[in-house]
């Protein structure tokens, strides 16, 4: 993806010492990426995939029993 269709979160601050996922979205994907290490591998998903992969991180955790 184009460099310029990356966006950093809101609620990243400003100064070098804050770190964040950065998010880049087409029609057919949306992708993450480390905001330190931007021309590392990102994750990419389908646009059907990434609502329920946000919900996932939003539960709560389950310890085993």
């Amino acid at each position: 993806m184009a460099r310029e269709n990356w966006r950093r979160s809101s609620y990243s601050g400003s100064g070098d010492g804050n770190n964040c996922v950065e998010v880049a979205h087409g029609p057919a994907r949306i992708s993450l990426r480390d905001s330190k290490t931007p021309t590392t591998p990102t994750l990419t998903f389908p646009t059907t995939a990434f609502a329920p992969f946000l919900a996932a991180l939003k539960e709560p955790r389950r310890t085993g029993s």
